[in-house]
């Protein structure tokens, strides 16, 4: 082929692929996601899909394929065709945690095609209403006081819990001892029997607890207070800025889905989260939407992979790479 032939090869390409584009979706969307249903990531998922399929006048269908704390669902977006009709709703674990915590079978940022930000939810630090502190000061007193004598539970190892105590361990120069549990349902429940001190957990997870008094509010871990929480302060008027602990939540798609469909998934999803409705929905769950362009996306994956990397190199993890 000439290089005449070959450039009008190449422009009709173009011309077809953004032609699709503009006419996605001509058939369902399938949105995975990583977890069972009635947690974080399902919610977002129900809410903005719903919004999504109106948008896009095509259904939007939640698939629910849990398991290893995300990342088998995770894994099937990235073995999926790259089209534009299998997307998910991806959390920092699956995404900014594990491919250092244990072997994946997918790079994400190399294996999947970043989309969009939706939510943040900053984690909050509690404590079992038995220990005596009131206050970020009096806690990391108590723990320096009595060194190893301290446990903080854990939604798991490697969890986004676990790892925001051990970056906790490393800004407050303490040493508490790690409890891991099976999921967050678990660790509170032991936390309530004051089994366990402390831990760091979603703000809505333990917000029912904190405002029935069952247990006492530390501090966020954000540079801002909630508004669901305005009177707890941040880990940053606490004296750590550094100890900022949020978790996230975005859609990610296959890598190799055209440009032109990415930038058609952004824009639905973007235009879904700019709704009232959805908006106050998400709200009352303690989330805080985002919506950003998929390059911003990638360079917040990339920069919470390091960041989650060197606490682990720093705290000593075991991992199982």
């Amino acid at each position: 082929m000439t290089m005449c032939g070959r450039l009008l090869a190449a422009i009709l390409l173009f011309a077809s692929v953004t032609a699709s584009a503009q006419q996605f979706p001509t058939k369902p969307i399938r949105l995975i996601v990583p977890f069972p249903p009635g947690g974080p990531n399902d919610i977002i998922a129900r809410v903005i899909g719903q919004k999504m399929s109106e948008l896009a006048k095509q259904p939007v269908i939640v698939d629910n394929r849990a398991g290893q704390g995300g990342v088998l669902g995770t894994d099937a977006v990235a073995k999926s065709a790259p089209d534009g009709y299998t997307v998910a709703i991806a959390s920092a674990g699956a995404l900014a945690i594990s491919p250092s915590m244990e072997k994946v079978a997918y790079d994400a940022l190399k294996d999947l095609a970043p989309v969009t930000l939706v939510a943040t939810v900053p984690e909050m630090l509690v404590v079992a209403t038995d220990v005596p502190a009131n206050n970020m000061s009096e806690l990391v007193a108590l723990a320096k006081a009595q060194p190893g004598k301290l446990n903080f539970a854990s939604s798991g190892p490697g969890s986004l819990p676990h790892l925001a105590c051990e970056l906790f361990k490393l800004t407050a120069k303490i040493d508490i001892v790690h409890v891991p549990y099976r999921g967050a349902a678990p660790a509170v429940n032991d936390l309530l029997g004051q089994q366990v001190q402390m831990t760091f957990l979603d703000l809505p997870v333990i917000l029912p607890q904190i405002k029935a008094g069952a247990l006492r509010p530390i501090a966020l871990g954000d540079r801002e207070r909630a508004p669901t929480a305005p009177d707890v302060p941040t880990t940053a008027e606490a004296g750590m800025p550094d100890l900022i602990i949020e978790n996230w939540y975005g859609m990610v798609a296959p890598a190799g889905t055209p440009p032109a469909i990415v930038a058609r998934l952004n824009k639905l999803a973007t235009d879904a989260m700019a709704d009232p409705a959805v908006k106050a929905k998400l709200a009352e769950q303690g989330l805080t939407l985002a919506g950003d362009t998929p390059e911003h996306f990638r360079d917040f994956i990339a920069a919470d992979i390091k960041k989650w990397a060197k606490v682990i190199q720093d705290a000593g993890v075991v991992t199982t790479k």
